[in-house]
């Protein structure tokens, strides 16, 4: 039964290139009807860090991505790693270095540190073994530690997984990803309003790269505005934090942080504005209309309003601008559909006082 796995280490939070082959293992798992572990990579207690780890784990919960098994935590299972060391050091397979002990291999990496503690290459495999993990799939700046992974794994007399590397997620210049690339890390892109589904969607369409690929961020823009207009209207409100009216002038948003701010733009009172001569008739004609029209507009009567502004030649961008303050925003009937009756004609009257 297929077996795999994602090891973090809880060192900062999770990278996109991390949540990458988590997506990556927990498909082939789903794929192949077998089961998805999460190991927590913490042997080095100067690295490692309790809220890192919340923190991971909260991503990949984010992104959908659940262990069949609960989480392990490499720093309980010490015991296990030693009584891995002895046995590679029976078959010769260790020497003593200044209290710690190395691989007799052309590298001579080490396995246990002075402190007793095992290093990434030891805990990894003995962990692998013993958890029956059946593939590898993993980042290919792991690579060049397959070889030795595969020795040790020989030596420990495990059945060794197959071995998948995949390529990395890179910057313009191909480069490993850095905080000067802009939004990198899961948490980065949830707080600029990316819904959970565009990510996963991005990083599904990447499967299993086998070169390196170019973080990019305009696709994940545009899976995010494909994911915004998917979701349900109570879905999406609830996310951004606004009443349900308001769920049309969310729909054009690029992110859930760009609706919340053409949310604030129609709730907000605008300042005033003055208005030269020829735009009264704009703001004129829709009061005209508006006091007719029911308590609660409705979208087609909201939509036919505008069509009947703009039929004797009202300025669109002038009404706009009464209602909001602002230039740009939400297609302008969401704005007329979401501003009850008193308080649409109130914005429209302040913009005819002299």
């Amino acid at each position: 039964m297929v077996r795999v796995r994602f090891a973090p280490s809880p060192s900062g939070s999770l990278h996109v290139g991390g949540a990458l082959t988590a997506v990556a293992n927990r498909r082939f798992a789903d794929e192949h009807g077998g089961t998805f572990l999460v190991r927590i990579d913490d042997t080095d207690p100067e690295r490692s860090e309790i809220a890192s780890e919340e923190a991971i784990l909260n991503d990949l919960a984010w992104l959908g991505i659940k262990p069949d098994e609960p989480p392990i935590r490499q720093s309980a299972r010490g015991d296990l790693y030693r009584q891995a060391a002895d046995s590679l050091a029976e078959r010769g397979l260790l020497t003593e270095d200044a209290g710690a002990l190395r691989a007799t291999t052309a590298w001579r990496p080490t396995l246990i540190r002075a402190d007793g503690s095992a290093t990434y290459h030891l805990a990894s495999v003995v962990d692998d073994g013993e958890l029956g993990i059946t593939h590898v799939i993993r980042g290919r700046d792991h690579l060049s530690s397959t070889d030795l992974h595969v020795e040790l794994a020989r030596g420990l007399e495990y059945d060794i997984p197959e071995y998948v590397h995949h390529g990395l997620l890179v910057n313009a210049d191909g480069k490993k990803l850095s905080k000067r690339d802009g939004a990198t890390s899961v948490s980065a892109l949830r707080d600029g309003g990316i819904p959970a589904e565009a990510v996963r969607a991005y990083l599904e369409e990447l499967s299993v790269p086998k070169h390196d690929v170019q973080l990019d961020l305009s696709r994940l823009e545009r899976l995010s505005i494909d994911a915004i207009a998917a979701l349900e209207d109570a879905d999406l409100v609830g996310r951004v934090g606004v009443s349900l009216r308001l769920a049309p002038a969310l729909r054009g948003a690029r992110t859930l942080k760009e609706g919340r701010a053409f949310a604030d733009q129609i709730e907000a009172v605008p300042g005033r504005r003055e208005l030269a001569e020829a735009e009264h008739v704009a703001i004129q004609r829709l009061i005209d209309l508006r006091e007719r029209a029911p308590e609660q507009l409705d979208r087609d009567t909201a939509k036919a309003l505008l069509r009947e502004v703009k039929a004797v030649g009202g300025n669109l961008r002038t009404v706009r601008e009464v209602l909001t303050g602002e230039r740009r925003g939400p297609e302008l009937w969401t704005v007329l559909y979401a501003l009850d009756r008193d308080e649409m004609l109130s914005r429209l009257e302040q913009g005819l006082r002299p």
